[in-house]
């Protein structure tokens, strides 16, 4: 049984900068692409970030300059870094992972989410 859990987000003002993690626990082999998704309210849910496992990050032009992708696959674990977050950036945060287990067979995960509010 593979889990993701993600954490770190939270309310923070306009500006201001947060740190998502995502970790993937259970019987793992290794960790392929991570992605982050993010679904604002009343919109689709949006591809935010990726990182291989190589460590080679893509972001979205409307997070470009501002999040940074990164992982470290000995815990298992991607992080999002948000600096100068805007409040439309507003929207729960989602990881998205392709995991080989210990069997190797390779599955497609989801996080439960982690809700980020961008206000003043």
């Amino acid at each position: 049984q593979v889990q993701l859990v993600e954490s770190g987000g939270g309310l923070v003002q306009p500006g201001g900068s947060l740190r998502l993690s995502c970790a993937a626990s259970g019987s793992i082999r290794n960790v392929d692409v991570m992605t982050w998704y993010r679904q604002g309210p009343g919109k689709q849910r949006d591809l935010v970030a990726s990182i291989t496992s190589g460590g080679t990050p893509t972001l979205a032009d409307s997070v470009k300059g501002r999040f940074t992708a990164s992982r470290d696959n000995a815990q298992n674990t991607a992080y999002l870094q948000m600096n100068s977050l805007k409040a439309e950036d507003t929207a729960v945060y989602y990881c998205y992972a392709v995991v080989r287990d210990s069997w190797s067979r390779t599955n497609d995960y989801w996080g439960q989410g982690t809700q980020v509010t961008v206000s003043s």
